[in-house]
């Protein structure tokens, strides 16, 4: 019997010692910042699912997908996250955006899109330094062909780009993609604003960090965070129209300067750019 009750304990112990593992773990990966709580990775997967902007913007701001957990301005519910269409040629920028007050708005992240062929585009997710810390970039990772031999992912003229962390994902068959690029589409700018929101959406409270990631962490099996910036064309249509907040960036400016002396970063521009580097002290490391 004595036995009996020491294995259990033992066992109790050890369980117990697993759980507090793994809240440590939890507790080392957030950063404290903003970006904790929308997931690009999430926002990439509902991208790919939805027939047009203006479904993927309720589909980011659905609290069945887990996409959304911001609370910019700490009111203690849940933003509505809009999406907004410019174009330029065959580029689309895709900016999420948070009306934080009457008067201001912060961009959360950008989807930048660009057509390389005639049944080819590239895409990728830049996740706002005032919300990441850093601009964060993230990508899709499937449907990466492979050599007939099986020995890895081969350079296909007609579907993907290399560059140096792997093949580029061609997106032109996901439906929104194929949608925004018909002759018949005008660009989406969400008519949504502060206090202004669609009948079907109301905000809920947001979850704390260690029961929001592990809805997330799925996501990150199909698309990844990477050090490149490869779309350059999207990128400069971006930038003139880039939205901050003062007073998101002032609630969040001391979670923002730790992070940042605490990093180690480098991130390189695609062909025709120019490379960046900022090399600082690393003490932890939030994953994806």
């Amino acid at each position: 019997m004595k036995l009996k009750l020491l294995t259990i304990s033992f066992f109790a112990c050890g369980l117990m010692g697993i759980s507090a593992q793994a809240q440590g773990n939890s507790s080392e990966d957030s950063t404290g910042l903003p970006g904790d709580n929308f997931s690009l990775q999430g926002a990439l997967a509902m991208f790919k699912k939805a027939g047009s902007p203006e479904e993927f913007e309720k589909m980011i701001n659905s609290p069945d997908n887990h996409v959304n957990n911001l609370d910019l301005n700490g009111d203690g519910d849940i933003d509505y996250v809009r999406v907004i269409d410019k174009s330029k040629g065959g580029d689309h920028v895709f900016v999420l955006q948070v009306p934080v007050s009457e008067n201001e708005s912060q961009d959360i992240a950008v989807i930048e899109l660009e057509k390389n062929g005639a049944e080819s585009a590239s895409l990728q997710i830049v996740g706002d330094e005032d919300i990441y810390g850093e601009q964060t970039i993230a990508e899709p990772s499937e449907d990466i062909e492979t050599e007939p031999g099986g020995n890895g992912p081969y350079y296909n003229p007609d579907n993907y780009s290399f560059a140096p962390s792997g093949a580029v994902v061609n997106v032109w068959f996901w439906p929104c993609v194929r949608f925004v690029y018909t002759p018949s589409y005008t660009l989406w700018v969400s008519p949504w604003r502060w206090h202004r929101y669609p009948m079907w959406w109301h905000p809920w409270r947001p979850l704390a960090w260690h029961v929001f990631h592990p809805f997330v962490r799925p996501f990150h099996r199909n698309y990844i965070v990477v050090s490149t910036h490869r779309l350059i064309r999207a990128r400069a249509i971006y930038t003139p129209f880039r939205t901050t907040s003062v007073v998101v960036r002032t609630r969040n400016q001391g979670a923002i300067n730790h992070f940042r002396v605490s990093r180690t970063t480098t991130i390189s521009t695609g062909p025709g750019g120019k490379i960046k580097s900022k090399k600082t002290v690393i003490r932890g490391r939030r994953k994806g």
